[in-house]
């Protein structure tokens, strides 16, 4: 196993894509919850505006990352402006440090 990055950032003009492809999202995150470790949305700066998304996968090779991304809601309907998979390696592991609410609070 492998972990992957899946760094995607949205188009400009994606909100209503994002908002209209938003539960298909969830449920194909919730089918794959075995491989995934950590997912979230990236966010302008007044903490609330989507502009991507960022997932963190544990999978057997790259193929299966690519194939995992591909077949991800958001980027099926077009809602990426640029996808960018990188292997990584665990290095720090610190789930304390996580802030306790989504918002990051």
């Amino acid at each position: 196993m492998a972990l992957y990055i899946i760094y995607q950032e949205d188009r400009p003009d994606g909100a209503e894509v994002r908002a209209e492809n938003r539960e298909a999202h969830f449920a194909y995150l919730a089918k794959h919850k075995d491989i995934l470790v950590i997912g979230g949305a990236l966010l302008a700066e007044d903490g609330t505006t989507r502009t991507g998304s960022v997932l963190l996968i544990n999978v057997p090779d790259r193929a299966a990352a690519e194939a995992f991304s591909r077949e991800e809601p958001f980027r099926k309907a077009g809602l990426f402006s640029s996808v960018k998979i990188s292997r990584m390696r665990r290095g720090q592991w610190n789930p304390a440090a996580a802030p306790k609410t989504a918002e990051g609070h």
